[in-house]
């Protein structure tokens, strides 16, 4: 006869086997969420214009081609753009990680007096903003319009990024190490050089790819301050513009059949954008999943 502790252990063997059935096909339905609809936006980026009015692209290309990509690459200042981009971009996440980490080291310290009252002052920030008219008024009376210091100095600081680099230095890093370094004379800026920074290259890695892939993206604030210096547009910004222009263009002009459909030079534009962060990210992704579970798990 089988016991009845058999008989428990293996509906429990089955129920934990449901239930991982039903998580695998959680992520399975939220991976495909993420990823169909760029295959969806790349195949149309590669189709000819008639499939894409008929609405006959899904996850494959329809008539092949690549003439959207060469009306993108025909304006001779898209190079200057993307070139633009990346030195935003590599600054910006430089400049935002040495901010953070500077100010994320001592909030992280118990020896430092009034450290709960200053960490409250960040978390202000996260709930009252002084909104877009001020911000255009600061960056203004400072100089910056029409410069690329207006992209990186007002949105180089994000509190949010600050908090979690200071729960990661708190829980992460033995006072035992700090203790043993400054009985053996260490100071602070040794410390934080040789101990702290070497155990936090996953968070490192992790506000990076946050810093970088925000700025990328972005094209609001370029849209406010970027007037008159059409040089210094970045990729995003530049693209927006192309974007709107062929859509006024194929609405004067519908009767042109040389004219590409705005529906394929957006889907270009939006491939054209993601892939050197999509080419990025697997550089970075163990560190990403590192930095993401830091914390998690408690001994």
């Amino acid at each position: 006869m089988v016991s009845s502790g058999s008989l428990l252990a293996a509906r429990g063997k089955k129920r934990v086997d449901l239930w991982d059935v039903l998580i695998r096909l959680v992520l399975i339905v939220a991976s495909l969420a993420c990823f169909l609809p760029f295959v969806h936006v790349a195949a149309k980026s590669l189709s000819a214009d008639a499939y894409v009015i008929a609405n006959k692209v899904v996850l494959w290309p329809q008539g092949f081609t690549i003439e959207a990509y060469k009306k993108i690459f025909a304006d001779a200042s898209i190079i200057q753009s993307f070139y633009v981009s990346v030195v935003v971009t590599t600054v910006f996440t430089v400049l935002g990680m040495i901010i953070t980490i500077c100010a994320a080291y001592p909030l992280s310290r118990k020896q430092l007096k009034g450290r709960t009252w200053l960490t409250f002052l960040f978390i202000f920030t996260l709930y009252f903003g002084g909104g877009i008219i001020p911000e255009y008024l600061n960056v203004s009376n400072l100089g910056l319009l029409d410069t690329l210091w207006s992209l990186i100095l007002p949105p180089a600081f994000s509190a949010f990024n600050l908090l979690i680099m200071k729960s990661t230095m708190s829980s992460s890093i033995p006072d035992s190490l700090e203790e043993s370094a400054r009985i053996d004379g260490a100071g602070h800026f040794r410390i934080l050089w040789s101990i702290v920074l070497p155990l936090s290259k996953p968070i490192i890695a992790t506000l990076s790819l946050f810093y970088a892939v925000g700025r990328w993206n972005a094209y609001q604030d370029a849209l406010f301050y970027i007037k008159q210096a059409t040089d210094l547009r970045p990729l995003q910004l530049k693209l927006y513009y192309l974007v709107i222009q062929a859509s006024e263009s194929f609405q004067l002009e519908m009767t042109n059949v040389q004219l590409s459909n705005p529906e394929v030079l957006k889907a270009s534009c939006v491939v054209f954008a993601t892939l050197p962060i999509v080419c990025i990210y697997p550089f970075v992704q163990k560190y990403f999943v590192q930095g993401a579970m830091l914390g998690a798990v408690k001994e």
